[in-house]
């Protein structure tokens, strides 16, 4: 199986410590030793041959990902012009593995997830692995634990009769679901049958390419401009020309909820997007004074519940609880854990004000 990382977000909830030169996926954010996008490789295990791992990311972050992911040869790392969404993303990894494999079968995979149990993230992608060999196109279902709303979900429907082996189901997809609100979360918790969205997928990419010509054809008709030139002295001039004019769309919106043969491989491994500061208190351990620290030393006195990123200075806490301190080389945020998702205001604020020094 080949496996395609996609490295190409930009994390700006994570600030200050994600930056525009150096995004969420290229950092540790968990104070693991690795950064997200070493973590994502290093548990695809023995899944995946070194000489089938693929990057794909823009052309600013390609240096960053050979250095970070020295086993990469020039042409694993797919550098995409500029940002188009996964879509496009994802339909330019396919037609790079068909040129190298016809019948590739590939997981595409985010860069920048927390996945703690390798072991069952393994056995998930092998049973996606093989119900995408009959030739449906699988995507990961997390088992949700509780009512999130910042998730899209998964409807699922039954087990396939020929996919019940080693009590690892393979279940058809219903439906597709946007991020809900409160209530509805707690309906689909207390229901049963629904998965947070995790975008991870599992295809022969022959049937995603299949699927983007059926339901994206301007998407399809310059991957195939693009394929038709690779490995070309026109090549690069082709992608150039052919990127400026791809449209920008998700593959859940563009492909996956509208696709035909849609299964889903549940997925129980402790799964987290990592999608804001707050969310590190789900990856984390308490530390003795009850509070979360990731990276940094930190003395806290009558203070609990706090989680702590610090790059380089000592934090000592003072009856606070409940706070975000991250400290980096030439930015500190504080704030309530439960506002994180406000720190794309402060991105936002910052770019208004021309302070690309803090971005």
């Amino acid at each position: 199986m080949y496996a395609v990382i996609l490295a190409g977000g930009g994390g700006t909830r994570l600030w200050p410590r994600s930056r525009q030169s150096q995004p969420k996926q290229f950092v540790d954010i968990t104070g693991s030793g690795r950064t997200m996008i070493q973590a994502t490789a290093e548990r695809l295990g023995q899944l995946v041959a070194d000489d089938q791992l693929y990057v794909i990311t823009g052309a600013s972050f390609a240096e960053i990902t050979h250095s970070q992911l020295p086993q990469l040869r020039d042409r694993q790392v797919i550098v995409e012009p500029s940002g188009r969404n996964s879509a496009p993303a994802i339909g330019l990894s396919c037609i790079h593995l068909q040129h190298r494999d016809p019948d590739a079968v590939a997981a595409f995979l985010p860069a920048d997830h927390v996945i703690p149990d390798s072991e069952r993230f393994q056995a998930a992608l092998r049973r996606a692995e093989e119900a995408a060999q009959a030739g449906y196109l699988v995507t990961l279902g997390v088992t949700p634990t509780f009512p999130h709303t910042g998730y899209g979900y998964i409807k699922c429907g039954a087990i396939l009769p020929s996919q019940q082996a080693d009590n690892l189901p393979i279940f058809t997809v219903e439906r597709f679901l946007e991020k809900p609100n409160r209530a509805t979360a707690e309906y689909f918790l207390n229901e049963g049958g629904y998965y947070w969205n995790a975008g991870i997928f599992v295809c022969r990419v022959d049937r995603m390419l299949a699927e983007i010509e059926r339901q994206l054809p301007e998407v399809f008709q310059r991957l195939q401009q693009i394929g038709a030139a690779l490995d070309t002295e026109q090549g690069p001039a082709v992608l150039g020309q052919a990127w400026q004019e791809m449209p920008s769309i998700s593959i859940d919106y563009g492909v996956m909820e509208r696709a035909e043969r849609v299964v889903m491989a549940p997925l129980s491994a402790g799964w987290n997007d990592v999608g804001s500061w707050d969310a590190l208190q789900a990856v984390l351990q308490q530390d003795v004074q009850n509070n979360y620290v990731a990276k940094g030393e930190t003395l806290a006195i009558g203070s609990e519940g706090n989680i702590v990123y610090s790059d380089k200075y000592f934090v000592a806490l003072i009856d606070v609880n409940d706070l975000v301190v991250v400290e980096t080389d030439n930015a500190l945020l504080i704030g309530h854990k439960t506002q994180m998702q406000r720190v794309k205001e402060v991105v936002e604020q910052l770019r208004d004000q021309g302070r690309t020094d803090l971005l």
